[in-house]
């Protein structure tokens, strides 16, 4: 996705569904080519935040001046142009907490 029509709209309701927003941006006449809500991968549960791609920079635009600050299901949406995700370190390569050493405890 390029990330200048891409949108990141935080702060859902964990019961929200793709085409909840999807219909929310069709309300005020703003047509999302792809909306996506991130799961968490062990449970498939909402993590409470998405995107949303768009044809245009201006539709992109547009979806975040018309959602920014609104209510969805009891929420207020926070949305914003999206930003590319920084790379992570490995969860569990190397460094960090104690673990087994070795040796007798006592």
């Amino acid at each position: 996705m390029e990330e200048a029509k891409k949108i990141y709209i935080g702060n859902l309701e964990y019961g929200v569904a793709e085409g909840d927003i999807q219909r929310t941006l069709e309300e005020k006449g703003i047509n999302a080519k792809e909306v996506t809500i991130i799961k968490d991968r062990d449970t498939g549960r909402s993590k409470g935040f998405g995107f949303a791609e768009f044809e245009t920079e201006e539709e992109a635009q547009k979806a975040i001046d018309a959602l920014n600050g609104q209510e969805l299901n009891g929420r207020t949406l926070k949305v914003n142009k999206a930003q590319k995700m920084k790379p992570r370190r490995d969860r569990f390569g190397g460094g960090g907490g104690g673990g087994f050493r070795g040796g007798s405890r006592y």
